[in-house]
């Protein structure tokens, strides 16, 4: 029926809710009443993933960029692409403390106070952390080197650095791997991206490993953080020298689809690496979205303690040299919980332990 008014495959009203979030003020209003929305809607499952946030998708296209400020001033200009965008949108808070995962950007400024070293992050994104960092060390003369091969992205990345006036960052499009000099590109969408090996006549970048790049700028190294889809073993592979030199804090994601931890987390290759080498190694229990956790201590749960039951999912960890930098109040130890928070799961497994 060529005048059938029924949307069955819902392309019209994708279409309406698009041509709506082309005014900004519409927009803005929408959202505020989507926020509102989440406290009064009861469902088994996220309201977020399931009712307001694809109607919030639905309203933009990739190029739409937004400007945020944090609570600290922090500045942020950002594209709306991924969960990382919208959830930031979506803060209960005008000015919120923090761009993404609250827990993961505490713990990052606990170790950066008093930092010997520089700091390393793969996977820098719009700078939504490293931004953060580099404020957090430029009074102790310290830089931040970021690596980030999406251009889109690094783009946004070199912005919110002027924007908010830090000059201590080094910015490279290049990719971190085990070894320097190869040529990759990035598989998927955005964030998701995964760097897999390029052909002679394909678009890509050129990787460096982070003991070549520590030994070009004979840098001293207190923290390596990464975020890279499943280069995080070959990365740290690549920089056994730096890791067995300076001891850095390092902070990494796990994803069950590039890790398999069927036989325990500490059995992982990547765990075992950073084992063998004298780290003591945590998982960080954290929502890997925007939520406010300002009062709450960064629990962290032994690598050999991790509730891991669930469909294939991923979270960050932290390796340490000595465990008693975790002896502060910030912080807190915790044993057969789940890394990941959820607000609508069994909060036994996916609460803080005091409660949300």
């Amino acid at each position: 029926m060529a005048n059938d008014p029924r949307d069955i495959d819902g392309k019209r009203l994708k279409n309406a809710l698009y041509m709506l979030g082309r005014n900004a003020a519409l927009r803005g209003r929408l959202l505020e009443f989507l926020k509102i929305a989440e406290a009064d809607l009861k469902i088994d499952g996220s309201v977020r993933d399931e009712i307001t946030g694809p109607i919030v998708d639905a309203l933009h296209d990739e190029q739409d960029i937004y400007e945020k400020t944090l609570s600290d001033g922090t500045r942020f200009k950002f594209l709306f692409r991924t969960k990382i965008a919208r959830d930031f949108l979506m803060a209960t808070d005008e000015h919120p403390s923090h761009v993404w995962e609250p827990q993961t950007t505490k713990l990052l400024m606990g170790l950066t106070t008093a930092i010997q070293g520089d700091v390393i992050v793969g996977g820098a994104y719009f700078g939504d952390q490293a931004v953060l960092v580099a404020k957090n060390i430029k009074s102790a003369g310290r830089y931040i080197h970021c690596f980030e091969p999406n251009l889109a992205q690094a783009g946004m990345l070199k912005e919110n650095f002027k924007l908010n006036e830090l000059n201590n960052v080094r910015f490279n499009t290049l990719g971190l791997w085990s070894e320097s000099s190869v040529r990759l590109k990035l598989d998927g969408f955005d964030s998701f991206a995964n760097a897999i090996k390029a052909e002679a006549d394909e678009d890509g970048f050129e990787t460096i490993s982070i003991d070549d790049y520590q030994s070009q700028f004979s840098l001293k190294i207190g923290l390596i953080q990464l975020d890279i889809e499943g280069a995080e073993l070959g990365t740290l592979r690549g920089a056994s020298r730096t890791i067995n030199q300076f001891k850095p804090h390092i902070v990494f994601e796990v994803h069950r689809d590039y890790v398999d931890w069927s036989e325990g987390l500490e059995n992982t290759e990547l765990c075992k690496l950073l084992l063998d080498t004298g780290y003591s190694v945590f998982a960080i229990r954290d929502f890997n979205s925007h939520y406010e956790m300002a009062n709450k201590p960064v629990e962290l749960v032994p690598v050999d303690k991790v509730y891991l039951e669930g469909p294939p999912h991923g979270f960050n960890m932290v390796a340490v040299q000595n465990a008693s930098v975790f002896s502060r109040p910030l912080y807190k130890i915790v044993e057969n919980v789940s890394p990941k928070l959820l607000l609508h799961k069994d909060p036994a497994l996916h609460h803080p332990t005091d409660g949300l």
